[in-house]
């Protein structure tokens, strides 16, 4: 079976990561990111908390179980924000 023509790479435009760090410096986060993460968190696992111990009468009472959804929102926005963190 043949085998195929292997591309060489152009060495002009290569710069080592090491250079690059050096020059940016390490990215880090806005302070705010880590406790708005958190808080986000905690908020929608107390909102989850609250509907299943009320019986599903609160934390808002005339949407039901569209409160999980609430809940589970404030959850992946702090995710969202999990991913952004340095």
């Amino acid at each position: 079976m043949p085998t195929s023509k292997v591309r060489k790479k152009k060495k002009d435009n290569y710069i080592p990561a090491e250079i690059l760090e050096q020059e940016s410096g390490p990215v880090e986060s806005p302070a705010w990111l880590a406790p708005v993460m958190v808080a986000a968190f905690l908020l929608g696992l107390l909102w989850i908390v609250v509907f299943y111990i009320s019986q599903t009468a609160y934390p808002i009472p005339n949407i039901g179980a569209w409160n999980m959804l609430v809940g589970f929102a404030f959850i992946g926005v702090g995710f969202s924000l999990a991913t952004k963190w340095r």
